[in-house]
């Protein structure tokens, strides 16, 4: 700025002494000359100062008044922000849809609705935070402050520090040494799961219209990158969950506690119910009745009960829809030097060490899944029908879906190598089989290894040998994860199982590892307890994929999901290399409704004390203007916790109501038919 204003001035001075010169020839001139050359001189200098403006400024002039213009308007709208009533946004919301409904708890309050049993929350995967006990040079300062959660500065800052401190140790699926990462206790820890997004908020704060507070609300928070037998093992969070449920009902008078998972949390309470009544030291040591002493009702939500096909693609290739087309807008995003190589292949080689994500893998192998040439959605077609309102819905099992089911979509392709192999019949498709495959040279340099994980130790021709294999269904499905990834697979073989039990009175099945598939383990004996199934449709889910084999000789992962394969027909569910089906956005109907649709409806090998089972849908309206936020009709699989339906469910079966004073079923979708399909012992 000084260098601009003294280039200027010494113009001025030029322009000055010019004019004085022009001014003492044009003397000599008559008095009328003199005055109109002295006003053409005026004019011609106002043009040369003009002119000397424009070309003094530059590009990073523009740059400045640009940056200054978003600063002043964004300090001016957090300024209105803050000085405006609380009240406005919902006045100006009103003004333009018209009165809102109260909340649930409001509306409840006014009936008379008030605390009865206490509530226990499990929050689910990734929602819960995680705070910093110990850690390296590079974390200094960070005592107690949270890397995952909040505002996630950290990331921002420092993302290999980052990076490696939320990854585990490879071998032991524990802490690293010398890093000690835990989870944030109390409501907060999964109240909000970043400022402005709400996870539990909303419905802890409808409980507390109808009298709750926390000494009868409880967050069983939990280090949930850890297998779930492994959370006891290093922080008795088993235990601490037992211990608290027991004193909850004995300070209530003996009422029994109605628990609340979602996502994750719905395996993890599963694999709780039997490690309470198992005797020490692998289980708690309850006995056999526990749970009908201490608990009134489980009310999962977007349980993914028997895994979600998401896992498959971010354990294969850390990909999942959004980010494939992510990646197709803007190629090089997801490989910028973000973590000091490849961002995709450092997130790949720190969630691989997250046995917890072992858990999500597909269950109950093709029975369940379906196989080359059939599933139990078979038909289903993508094409929309006009969503209803969650108010006017009506129990039973009515199948008013969103999607008509006309479409041939082969769902039970979970993996396919190319839009032809995903639609060709099982026949004609030439396989080579990987299993027996020699893993070749290495495709990454020594450069590589602290991104590749254990996709460097392939070389191409054991990648190769993935992609001439064509087709994967979910009974191969395993033999593939331990092919690319035998460390993680051997740890998480350990702690997790994914088949169907023949006997469950076999011995064998009294291990921990199988405690969180309900398809290899019973139910507690509580014929009183009730069981619900709540979770959304009516939102696109992914279910199956498309990929395309990229064999790179830098450090890159060799498989991508191909978001050039797209459907034929407007009711063919497959978009950007992605088949969808009916669900919450992240978890299949087929997975969240069939174990309360059949696997447990009465008296079942699985439930052999026949404790009741409710199925709740609540059909997917996206909100109607920005005013609404994330809605209160929503169905997708985070935002459901804000569906004013669902809340109000929660709050009168907390409030003393069972599952028939709710109405029985909720159905939209075609659970019931799908469950049909599935041909399982019972």
């Amino acid at each position: 700025m000084l260098r601009r204003r003294k280039r200027s001035e010494i113009k001025e001075s030029q322009n000055s002494g010019t004019q004085s010169d022009s001014e003492e020839k044009k003397e000599k001139k008559t008095n009328s000359v003199v005055g109109k050359s002295n006003e053409s001189s005026d004019d011609l200098n106002l043009k040369n100062k003009k002119k000397e403006r424009r070309k003094s400024w530059s590009c990073v002039d523009s740059c400045c008044w640009f940056v200054g213009c978003v600063c002043s308007i964004w300090w001016l709208l957090l300024f209105l922000f803050n000085a405006m009533p609380a009240s406005f946004p919902q006045y100006v919301t009103e003004a333009i849809t018209g009165p809102l409904p109260d909340p649930p708890g409001v509306k409840l309050a006014k009936e008379g609705l008030k605390v009865k049993h206490p509530v226990v929350f499990v929050p689910g995967i990734v929602t819960g935070g995680l705070e910093l006990w110990e850690g390296y040079q590079c974390a200094e300062g960070l005592f107690r402050k949270r890397l995952w959660g909040g505002t996630f500065g950290e990331l921002y800052k420092r993302p290999l520090c980052w990076a490696e401190h939320m990854s585990l140790d490879n071998e032991t699926g524990l802490d690293p040494p010398g890093i000690r990462i835990r989870p944030v206790s109390g409501l907060v820890a999964a109240d909000y799961f970043a400022p402005g997004y709400f996870v539990w908020a909303v419905l802890i704060a409808n409980l507390a219209r109808i009298g709750y507070e926390e000494k009868n609300m409880y967050m069983a928070a939990y280090d949930w990158r850890l297998s779930f037998q492994n959370t006891e093992v290093r922080d008795q969070t088993l235990s601490t969950i037992k211990s608290n449920i027991e004193l909850m009902v004995a300070t209530s008078g003996g009422k029994k506690v109605v628990v609340i998972p979602h996502s994750m949390g719905v395996l993890y309470f599963l694999h709780f119910m039997k490690w309470v009544e198992a005797p020490a030291p692998m289980g708690g040591g309850g006995g056999s009745d526990w749970c009908s002493k201490h608990i009134k009702a489980v009310m999962n939500i977007g349980g993914p009960f028997l895994g979600v096909p998401k896992a498959v693609s971010g354990l294969f290739s850390a990909e999942a829809r959004d980010i494939a087309v992510a990646r197709t807008m803007a190629p090089v995003v997801l490989d910028m030097d973000v973590f000091g190589k490849q961002t995709l292949q450092h997130v790949m080689r720190m969630t691989r060490t997250w046995d917890s994500t072992m858990s999500m893998i597909p269950k109950g192998g093709d029975a369940i899944w379906g196989g080359l040439d059939w599933s139990p959605e078979g038909g289903y077609e993508c094409s929309p029908k006009k969503t209803k309102n969650n108010n006017n819905q009506t129990g039973g099992q009515n199948r008013l879906g969103d999607l008509v089911n006309t479409s041939q979509a082969l769902y039970g392709r979970i993996i396919s190598f190319g839009k032809d192999v995903a639609e060709l019949h099982s026949s004609k498709i030439e396989r080579v089989d990987f299993r027996g495959a020699i893993k070749g040279k290495n495709l990454a340099n020594a450069t590589c290894h602290d991104v590749w994980t254990e996709y460097h130790d392939m070389g191409i021709g054991g990648v190769k040998a993935v992609a001439d294999y064509k087709v994967y269904t979910v009974g191969s499905l395993l033999d593939l994860l331990h092919f690319i990834a035998p460390k993680m697979m051997k740890r998480g073989g350990a702690h997790f199982s994914y088949g169907i039990a023949d006997d469950l009175d076999d011995k064998k099945y009294e291990h921990y590892r199988y405690w969180s598939n309900p398809l290899e383990t019973k139910l507690p004996n509580a014929p009183e307890m009730e069981i619900f199934s709540m979770y959304g449709v009516g939102v696109p889910t992914e279910r199956a994929y498309v990929y395309k084999f990229s064999p790179s000789p830098e450090c890159y992962i060799p498989f991508q999901i191909d978001t050039s394969a797209e459907g034929g027909n407007e009711g063919y569910c497959l978009k950007g290399g992605v088949f969808s089906v009916d669900g919450d956005e992240t978890v299949p109907v087929i997975s969240a409704g069939f174990m309360c649709a059949k696997g447990w409806r009465g008296k079942t090998r699985f439930n052999p004390s026949g404790i009741r089972t409710y199925i709740r849908e609540y059909n997917h309206a996206p909100p109607a203007t920005l005013l609404e936020g994330r809605g209160t009709q929503s169905g997708a699989h985070v935002d459901i916790m804000g569906n004013f339906a669902l809340i109000e469910d929660i709050l009168r079966v907390a409030a003393g109501a069972t599952g028939d004073d709710l109405g029985g079923d909720q159905v939209h979708s075609d659970i019931f038919k799908w469950s049909e399909r599935i041909n399982l012992r019972l």
